[in-house]
Order: structure tokens, then sequence, then C-alpha cells
């Protein structure tokens, strides 16, 4: 019988990040009501609650997933990269490749994009480990080619460099899908990400 009720959960579970995911990629994390969610997900606005502590614990779980959509089309694009180059593509080649991947799924995924950074937390929330290993997968993709331009590197020293570069490349492309008087024109946010990373090790 409990078996059956875990099921029961977990199908629940997934039905309202499914439904979570739907309504923030068509709209944003800020259109999320427990009323509409329940509705989509056959259920009844207690019944969230049984599962997510409040609706941003539900938005986290949906950035989790999002955080893996983003790391496997990079890494497509990556391992696309390396099928088409006629020789093993250089460290900052790599590296170039991922950060327009990056613009690219900013642009086609904006409110999901934006919501994994603009999700509202207190100071002194805990954020959970499993939240964390998510984003240090995306980490990594980074990691991997600065290992090769410095493999001498202390691994807190390039901790800090993977974070300096993902912040500097987010920056870039966030400032060009602003619609502001600050706005990098999109054309050429491409050239800008190029520019940034093919100066890194030279």
């Amino acid at each position: 019988m409990a078996g059956k009720v875990e099921e029961r959960k977990a199908k629940l579970r997934e039905g309202l990040i499914d439904a979570a995911e739907a309504q923030i990629e068509a709209a944003g994390a800020a259109s999320l009501k427990a009323r509409g969610l329940a509705q989509q997900a056959g259920c009844s606005v207690g019944a969230i609650y049984n599962i997510f502590d409040d609706l941003n614990a539900l938005v986290m779980a949906v950035n989790a997933r999002t955080f893996r959509r983003l790391g496997a089309f990079v890494s497509g694009k990556v391992a696309q990269q390396r099928e088409e180059a006629s020789g093993p593509p250089t460290p900052n080649a790599q590296m170039i490749v991922m950060a327009h991947g990056y613009l690219e799924f900013a642009v086609a995924h904006t409110h999901l994009w934006r919501a994994l950074f603009d999700l509202e937390m207190s100071v002194d929330a805990q954020v959970p480990e499993w939240y964390l290993a998510e984003l240090r997968a995306v980490f990594a993709l980074i990691a991997a080619p600065l290992k090769e331009i410095f493999p001498q590197m202390d691994p807190k020293e390039r901790d800090l460099m993977v974070r300096a570069l993902f912040s500097s490349v987010h920056g870039i492309v966030l400032l060009g899908l602003e619609r502001r008087i600050s706005a990098v024109p999109q054309d050429y946010i491409r050239v800008m990400l190029s520019q940034l990373l093919e100066q890194i090790g030279n």
C-alpha cells in the first residue's frame, strides 16, 4: 500500500513539474499560480503543498531540469563541433562554441533561462545539495577546456575562473537580450563572446 502511495506522489510531482515548466516557458516564473497549476495537474491546491513546501521549491525543481537541458544542449554543440572539425578543436574554440550555445538556448527558452537566476531566495536560505549538483554539472563543462589551457592551475583558482567566465558570458547574453538603452545589439553578441574567450590563456 505504501508503495502505491509513493508511486502516486511521484507521478503527481512529475505532473506538477511538467505543468510548471510549461507555464514558465510560456509566461515566466512570475505567472505561476497554485490554482492554475492544480487544474493543469488534476489535483487540489492543497496537494501541491503536500509535495512542495512552496512554489519556489517547485520552480527549483523546474530549474534543475533546465540546468540539465542547458548542459545537454551545450554538450551537443561541442560534440557537433568535434564531428565537423578537421582536427581536434582548441580549448578556446570549445568555450566559444559553448558560449554560442548558451546564447542560443537563452534565446530559444528565455523564460526558463531567466527563471534560473530570478528565483527569490532569502540570504539565510540553504540551497539544496541536489540543486547545487545540477549547477556544478554545468560549471564542469567550462572547467574541462580551462584545465587544458591551465593544467598547473590550482583547482580552487580554476573554479573561480570558471565562475568568472560564466558570469561574464551570462552578463553579455543578458545585456544583449534586454530591451533597454544599455542593451548590446544581438547581432554583436556572438562576436563579443568570441572576442572574450579567444583571449583566455593568450
